[in-house]
């Protein structure tokens, strides 16, 4: 039996703040984006059922009516997204305009290819209309025939903007990159997934550094929704078929969208129909075909039929006929209407399903851009609807198995992305040091002692969900852009730092790892590559700071796990009690404590629930043949932290020291030192 061992769980408050309407019929995260819409470059970050594209829509009207531009064009990366765009009437919930969109300017819901529809964009940009909706390719190949200065004076809106890429070879981002370089349109850029660790960036720096950011956190989201409460995230293993073990993790009282595996990948059978058969199997007995949605009707055992959408089957008249009726609007309250969709490349990004409460994923996912997509289609909020989940479900590597090594990578990742949703769903971090100037933030409540000036200071604001965390010896940042990286982006820096294929090996099973040479070496060299424009004092801070809301998070999951968390009747507090009784704990909250945890303990406890006690000693086997001595850069690195150390100290670290940290520093000058004499001495 798979063991169930979630490895996120949060609570929310449910305190409906998210979904309610300001006068202008504005939900908070909308009205957050509207404050910035005479910006001309923007950048949206915000989870998937945020209602980012309305958001859009108001700033579009402002900028047609009140900022002198011509037209808005809406760029979507599929056509069934397109739908989210059509005519909305804003004004009858308060706004000063309805959003309107005429029948021959929405291109995706145009019949034929690609060139007829780089026709009508022509056709629109001469006319007098105000607003069209195409896919990213036609509006790609309209740049590619009419030259980026056709849209000047026009408000050019990319939604699912994560499709975008600085790759030289991918087309919409380099058009973008033109768009800006020219400087004569108006970008409004939106994302449910913004991770630069994540494949290859999306932007140039430069270029991003000219964008004005919006930033909605998957907190503030959830914890305003009003039914949901619960959101779970866990990986689970299996050995054999998964088909043979799907009914341990799938329940078929839950509402459920199965992804499964891609044909390429080690879960697959190479049979994808064979699978979908089996899973239904699996279910009960087949009953038929529902002849109006095309639903595979199953009796389960207790009597309960189930309807089932086939996504995977091939046949287009089939395959259209489930996906019209899973796309029906008169049926989208109607919670009765499916109860599991199996699918294997759709309904992800812009699949809007209500009662989805359990996405499950079958094989590992290569980007953490489609995992957030894919657990957005289960965060939307639905009456009664009080819990959801994210199951991944993944092979156990098997060592006698060929591909063991690439199997053991899939596992790292998938515990890489698990510790990146914790941080995703975590509230916000505000690191201060702490100074005699130092006292109590407003608005922030300091629990149940109130501030005392005496200690470090753990405060939180459930309202905009922040944290206001004091830390004695944290490096502030000085420029602007190491603020804001420290304000916006420390989840990129993190998402880089566990992706990190040796810094996860080592992190997990190294025992003989000193926690400063990941919290320290690695994470300083990822700030080091990835803001290579700061000076060595700003990448120090944004360094600590980013190791601190890493290993605080895990720490106060630690402290959760183990019990010391508890529920409240204003919502889960376990999080900010457990970020508390750390802080609480220790003599003193300081940056050299937290870089002394291994910000892997905290995973390698959960795997150690989950996988089998064989697999886990096998895969420690499989990453310990592959140590290497000190690479050189490591070594450079580590003398430097070792002059830093002297000027501190008085003296050079210790090859005899107790402390496992200056043992390391001494190391590093000894293998530097050694390297040296072996060159002189030829």
């Amino acid at each position: 039996m798979t063991k169930a061992v979630p490895s996120v769980s949060v609570t929310y408050a449910a305190n409906g703040s998210s979904t309610k309407a300001n006068e202008l019929g504005m939900r908070a995260m909308q009205e957050r984006a509207y404050d910035r819409r005479g910006e001309q470059y923007l950048l949206i970050k915000s989870p998937p059922a945020s209602g980012k594209s309305r958001a859009l829509m108001f700033i579009a009207l402002d900028k047609l009516r009140n900022q002198g531009l011509r037209q808005a064009i809406v760029v979507v990366p599929e056509k069934s997204i397109g739908s989210s765009f059509n005519d909305e009437p804003l004004s009858h919930h308060g706004f000063w305009a309805d959003w309107t969109v005429k029948p021959q300017w929405n291109l995706c819901n145009a019949p034929g290819g690609d060139d007829g529809k780089v026709g009508a964009v022509g056709k629109f940009l001469a006319s007098e209309d105000q607003v069209l909706v195409c896919t990213h390719a036609t509006f790609r190949f309209a740049v590619d025939r009419f030259g980026v200065e056709a849209f000047d004076d026009r408000l050019i809106a990319v939604d699912e903007f994560h499709h975008v890429s600085a790759n030289p070879d991918n087309k919409l981002g380099a058009h973008l990159g033109a768009l800006v370089a020219r400087d004569k349109v108006h970008l409004v850029a939106m994302t449910g997934s913004y991770f630069r660790g994540d494949a290859e960036a999306v932007l140039s720096p430069e270029d991003e550094a000219r964008f004005d950011t919006v930033t909605y956190t998957y907190y503030e989201q959830l914890n305003g929704y009003q039914p949901l409460k619960t959101l779970d995230i866990g990986y689970f293993f299996y050995s054999g078929s998964y088909a043979d073990d799907i009914l341990k993790v799938l329940d078929p009282n839950e509402k459920t969208i199965l992804h499964i595996p891609n044909v390429n990948s080690r879960e697959s059978t190479k049979d994808k129909h064979r699978e979908v058969e089996h899973i239904i199997d699996a279910l009960g007995d087949w009953q038929g075909t529902d002849p109006v949605t095309g639903f595979q009707l199953v009796r389960t055992p207790g009597g309960r039929m189930l309807r089932i959408a086939d996504l995977v089957d091939d046949e287009p008249t089939k395959r259209d006929r489930v996906s019209a009726a899973l796309k029906d609007t008169a049926q989208k309250n109607n919670r009765d209407h499916v109860d599991i969709i199996v699918a294997l490349g759709m309904a992800k990004e812009g699949f809007d399903w209500i009662w989805c409460e359990h996405a499950l994923t079958v094989g590992y996912r290569a980007s953490l851009t489609e995992i957030v997509q894919i657990i957005g289609r289960a965060t939307r909020d639905a009456v009664g609807k009080t819990r959801a989940r994210f199951t991944n479900l993944i092979a156990e590597p098997d060592a006698a198995e060929a591909a063991v090594t690439e199997a053991v990578n899939d596992t790292l990742k998938a515990i890489a992305a698990s510790l990146l949703m914790k941080q995703v769903l975590a509230p916000r971090f505000n690191f201060t040091p702490k100074s005699p100037k130092c006292g109590p933030v407003e608005g922030f409540d300091y629990g149940a002692g109130g501030y005392d000036p005496a200690k470090e200071n753990v405060g939180f604001n459930e309202a905009s969900g922040q944290f206001q965390i004091e830390i004695k010896g944290l490096s502030e940042p000085k420029s602007k852009e190491a603020k804001s990286i420290c304000q916006e982006d420390l989840n990129e820096v993190i998402t880089a730092f566990v992706q990190d294929k040796t810094t996860i090996e080592r992190g997990l099973f190294d025992e003989e790892l000193v926690p400063e040479e990941l919290t320290q070496v690695r994470m300083g060299k990822i700030v080091g590559a990835r803001f290579p424009e700061l000076d060595a004092e700003d990448q120090e801070a944004v360094r600590q700071h980013a190791v601190a809301a890493l290993n605080l998070t895990q720490k106060a999951k630690e402290i959760v796990l183990s019990g010391a968390g508890g529920e409240t009747a204003s919502g889960n507090t376990a999080l900010i009690d457990g970020v508390r009784k750390f802080a609480m704990d220790v003599r003193e909250l300081d940056i050299d404590l937290i870089d002394r945890i291994n910000p892997f303990g905290e995973a390698y406890a959960i795997l150690a629930k989950t996988m089998s006690e064989e697999s886990l000693r096998e895969i420690a086997a499989i990453i310990g043949a592959k140590k290497v001595q000190m690479p050189l850069e490591e070594a450079r690195d580590l003398a430097r932290r070792a002059v830093k150390f002297r000027q501190e100290r008085g003296r050079l670290p210790l090859l005899t020291a107790t402390d496992p940290w200056e043992k390391r520093m001494a190391e590093g000058v000894a293998y530097l030192t050694r390297l040296k004499q072996e060159a002189a001495n030829g």
